[in-house]
């Protein structure tokens, strides 16, 4: 189906066997050009079409889309800030309430990495606006830590996982991975333009000094809908401890869960984490309790009765 406005966005409505109208879920991406799947040409994350596929055999549909300018939707990805981005979902979630196939009393938000701000973020701007089209939100490896702060903890995770000789390479140049980091950062803040060359690669500026600058508490703590939020143990990209700070910051409902060896890829992973076994994850489907975990809340946030269909 196509999303409409500038730029059109194009979906995937995904129904249940049983009869409607089905409560339904907008689901939303990782960062980067992520198609409606969650696949980037260079990793098959394939998250949003896994969830789909699951919820529609517990009784929910969904709607995941093409990012501007990734699959068939039109645009340029590079020159979305974080705000637009969350503007897109809201599109989505608007055309999704339009469908005769769903029910518009029972909408649900879902979102992985970016994709959880972002449903956080426009959760956040239907509590200002009381809107009561949002029944839940479901933040999966969401962040509760200030964009800048984030980047610079993942810096310091990321290093002792490097190969050996990288780190020699390192310390023989002398480099200081956090430290370069945080020079970006200036670097990033210093532009004006929706894109820049940053270190000798063409950067969505405008989208990372967005980031840089997002406190995620500030949307946390004006969720007043049931929050479900789940991260895995060994996730290098977002720390495990900031799901203590949603459960305190989030003043509706909140159930979190911390996933033993889950990985930012929503696989488990044996032995310490590292990125560089992200390929081999990423060849295995999403981990099953997360899909049941998922499926399993929403069916309950939104009243779905055995006979609506069977969960995983």
């Amino acid at each position: 189906m196509q999303i409409p406005g500038r730029p059109p966005l194009a979906g995937t409505l995904t129904l249940p066997a049983t009869p409607g109208p089905a409560p339904a879920v907008v689901l939303a991406s990782g960062s980067g050009p992520l198609d409606r799947d969650s696949n980037h040409r260079r990793a098959r994350f394939d998250v949003a079409r896994q969830l789909a596929h699951a919820l529609a055999a517990g009784g929910l549909a969904s709607l995941r889309y093409d990012k501007r300018g990734v699959g068939v939707s039109p645009g340029d990805w590079r020159t979305a800030g974080v705000t637009e981005n969350v503007d897109d979902l809201g599109r989505a979630l608007d055309a999704l309430a339009a469908r005769p196939e769903v029910d518009p009393a029972r909408l649900l938000l879902a979102g992985h990495s970016e994709g959880a701000l972002l449903c956080a973020a426009l959760a956040a701007r239907g509590a200002r606006r009381a809107r009561s089209d949002i029944a839940g939100v479901v933040l999966l490896s969401a962040s509760a830590t200030r964009g800048d702060e984030l980047l610079l903890w993942q810096a310091r995770q990321i290093t002792p996982t490097l190969p050996a000789p990288v780190r020699a390479l390192l310390r023989l140049l002398r480099t200081d991975l956090e430290a370069k980091v945080a020079a970006n950062h200036a670097r990033i803040r210093a532009t004006t333009t929706d894109t820049a060359w940053v270190g000798g690669a063409r950067l969505n500026a405008r989208w990372l000094r967005e980031f840089l600058a997002l406190d995620p508490r500030t949307d946390l703590e004006r969720l007043t809908v049931p929050v479900l939020a789940l991260t895995g143990a060994k996730d290098l990209q977002v720390p495990a401890g900031d799901l203590a700070v949603i459960a305190a910051t989030v003043p509706g409902p909140v159930e979190t869960h911390l996933v033993p060896d889950l990985t930012h890829t929503l696989r488990r992973q044996p032995g310490p984490p590292s990125l560089r076994a992200y390929r081999a994850e990423l060849l295995q489907p999403v981990d099953r309790e997360v899909l049941e975990t998922v499926v399993g809340w929403c069916r309950r946030v939104c009243s779905v009765g055995s006979s609506a269909g069977n969960p995983l």
